[in-house]
Order: C-alpha cells, then structure tokens, then sequence
C-alpha cells in the first residue's frame, strides 16, 4: 500500500475509517509501517500526561500546532497558525481536553476522540485588530475558571508559546504560567510504537520524492526546478511540507545552507539536498544526498569529499546505541580533518520526530555552548550528519541518515542509497 493510497492512517479524518491493523505475523523488517491511529492518539496523550504529573502541572494550554498534534492528533490550518499563535488547546491533567478553535472549523477536529469540547478561541484575531488589551483578561479568567474546576488545586499552567499579555493575564488569576516548551520536547523525545510506524511511512514517502528528483538531474535543470519535483512528490506521497530549501549545485554546494535558486546545473557539478520534511502523519523526514550531474564521472576531490562525508555518518552511526552518553559520542565521534573543520555541520546528531527535536549533540569543543548531558534511549529516533567542504574550495558534500534507537543498537529508517560512482564503487 503506498503512501498516497493509505489515507486511513492520516490524522484529520472522520472517525469511522477502520484501524489499520498491526504488522502482519512473520514480518522480518524490524520497524513496521502499520499502525493503530487510536494508540498513536491514545499513546501521545498519555506520555504528555505523565510528564504533567512528574511536574506538578494543573494544566497545559498548547499554541504550538506541533504540540497540539502531539497531545490529541487535532490539525487546522497548520502554516497559518505556525505565525498566528491564536488557536490553543486546554489540556488539564486530569478531565476533558478543549479545543480554542479559529471560527467555524471545530468540524475539522470534533471527530476525534481526544477532543471533549470546543470553544472559539478568545484571542482569535485580537493582536492583527489591536485588541489584545481586550482580549486578554477573557482568555486569562476562562484559563483560571477551568483549573479551578478542575479541583486539583495546581497553580502551574503551562504555555508553550504565547503573548506577554497572555501570560500576565495569567498571573493576574493567581495562576503561575511558565514555558512548558523544554517539558513538552522532553517527553517527546521517547517514540511510542505508533510513531516510529508513522516516521517510517515518512520517510519511505520522502525517499520516492528524492528518487525523482534523482532521476531528474541533467545539465540544464534549474535548482528551483528539482526543489518542485522534491516539493510536489512530498505532497504526492501524503507529505505536508519541506521546512527549508536546501537544495543546491555546484559551487552553491560549498558553504552549506543555500537555498534552491534559479541557478542552472552544469556538468560535472554536485547537487545536494536535505530533506526536512514535515511528511505524512506531520512526521518529520530528514536524510541528506549529494548526487553528482554527468556526463563524464566525479573528480578525484569530489569522490575524497564524498567518502569522508560517508566515513563520518558511518563511524558516529556505529557508536549509537541505548545508554551512551552525548558527551560521550561527542569525544568519540570522527574527527573532522582540520581544513573542513570550519564548515562542518554544527552538530553530529538531532532529534527527530514531529520536527528536528531533542536531543542536539554539538561538536566536542562546542558541546557545553550548545548541548546537554544525557544518554541515547531506546525509542529515540535521530538523524546523524556530515558536511563536508573547505573554504576556498567549490564543492561540498552533505550526506545525513536517519535512525531509531532500539534496545540493542540501531535501526536505520532512511535506506536510499549511496552514489556509487561518488563511492568509486563499480557494479
């Protein structure tokens, strides 16, 4: 069943689609693709929970559209709410979950289980009207009156993302409102079942979109061009959206971080890309490829490129495992030749789930300006990185893979292949 195709599995449909069943007996491929939507609902909300309990939250109220999937599956105009904080979900530690909701599209929602009650939300349009000194103690009182019907008597309200005024709207209720956002990526960090079946389906999605933009590299082709057969095969595979535009040629390989342009690829020239997408499910995809664009083969400086690129994701890949520290792998990770040093990606691993996540492991002598001590657990998935390129040189090479945590080392979830005449490798 391909992607595109398998729409019961997709998070803002009717109730009445049937469960799709777990993965069939005998099945040897060691992260399935098949799922129960309810357990991954079910799964979610309940993590969130006990993460709420562990620090003595009364109650959450959600803005952020990730975070909203996360606790109850709920997806509405997602972009347009990614920059207009004015839907919330009011998630208490015990009792009914309710849904602040944009005018008109609680139907979107209402079908799902996870959901008890929808309101319109009290912020709705205030700051774009300059009414957010009207609006403010309303969504403050109604915040207040819900905790305190609760009757837990909790205090501590979480909000992962809001207006000041929302805050002190807050406080004025007596309530002590806090960023929840660092709570809220921690619990994420664990996987449940459900979830890694859903990363997995991404990434077999996103995986067909990179084949055909594979197959549409020749001279003449325009970055802007293979970033729409990238974009439009993500959306074709049940895809949402790609969060950057890293797709590159030529001497716009090196530094790394270029957008698609309207650059024209020539002969000879590298094309990299990272996928960052945000693909079926609302989960992220991230694996990177540098193809090389004939006729003729690579240099003998693009293939060293390519194979240090390689070398790297393959030797901090086979440290993984359950239990190891991030300092750990920091100090043990492939050690970038000096002259790359400069460009190299700024961290070995990250997190992925719903988007880039925790963990991020930097670099052993940026590790204390950017990470923080922990260890790998099962259920983690992650994306390792390489880039590779020197200044004053024209190519670069970005190659990434992803992986799940298991409890006896790894799992890869990205399997598209290598390029072999990068790798020197003749079939």
């Amino acid at each position: 069943m391909s992607i595109v195709e398998n729409d019961a599995l997709t998070d803002s449909e009717p109730d009445d689609i049937p469960i799709v069943p777990s993965a069939p007996t005998g099945n040897t491929d060691p992260i399935p693709q098949a799922f129960d939507p309810k357990r991954l609902r079910a799964g979610r909300l309940a993590r969130l929970r006990q993460m709420m309990v562990d620090e003595d939250y009364a109650a959450l109220v959600l803005f952020d559209p990730n975070n909203q999937r996360y606790a109850t599956g709920s997806r509405n105009m997602f972009g347009y709410f990614l920059r207009n904080s004015t839907r919330y979900i009011y998630v208490p530690v015990e009792g009914p979950v309710i849904l602040f909701e944009y005018p008109g599209s609680e139907h979107v929602s209402m079908w799902l289980e996870t959901i008890d009650e929808h309101r319109v939300s009290k912020v709705v349009w205030s700051a774009v009207n300059q009414r957010d000194d009207l609006s403010s103690d309303p969504f403050g009182a109604e915040i207040a009156e819900l905790v305190r019907a609760q009757g837990s008597g909790g205090r501590k309200v979480g909000l992962d993302r809001a207006a000041v005024n929302l805050v002190r709207s807050l406080e004025a209720q007596g309530l002590d409102a806090v960023d929840c956002m660092q709570d809220t990526l921690h619990c994420r960090r664990i996987k449940t079942p459900e979830e890694i079946a859903c990363l997995a389906q991404s990434v077999a999605g996103t995986e067909a979109a990179v084949y055909e933009v594979e197959q549409a590299i020749k001279p003449g082709v325009t970055e802007n061009e293979l970033f729409a057969v990238l974009y439009g095969n993500v959306i074709r595979q049940g895809g949402e959206f790609i969060e950057t535009r890293l797709l590159n040629s030529g001497p716009r390989t090196n530094p790394w971080f270029n957008e698609a342009s309207d650059r024209v690829v020539r002969p000879g020239e590298l094309i990299a890309l990272d996928t960052d997408t945000i693909g079926c499910h609302g989960y992220y995809c991230d694996f990177s490829r540098t193809f090389h664009a004939g006729p003729g083969r690579p240099s003998a400086y693009q293939k060293e490129l390519y194979r240090m690129a390689y070398d790297q994701i393959h030797h901090n890949m086979d440290l993984l495992g359950p239990g190891l520290a991030y300092r750990d792998l920091a100090e043990r990770a492939w050690q970038i030749p000096e002259r790359f040093n400069d460009r190299r990606y700024p961290s070995i691993i990250h997190g992925v789930g719903l988007h880039g996540e925790t963990p991020l492991v930097a670099h052993r002598d940026s590790f204390d300006l950017y990470s923080k001590d922990g260890v790998l657990e099962p259920g983690m998935v992650v994306s390792v990185e390489s880039y590779i390129g020197e200044v004053g040189a024209m190519d670069g090479v970005k190659l990434e893979e992803q992986v799940v945590i298991t409890e006896t080392g790894i799992a890869k979830m990205s399997r598209y292949p290598y390029c072999d005449t990068l790798l020197d490798r003749e079939f």
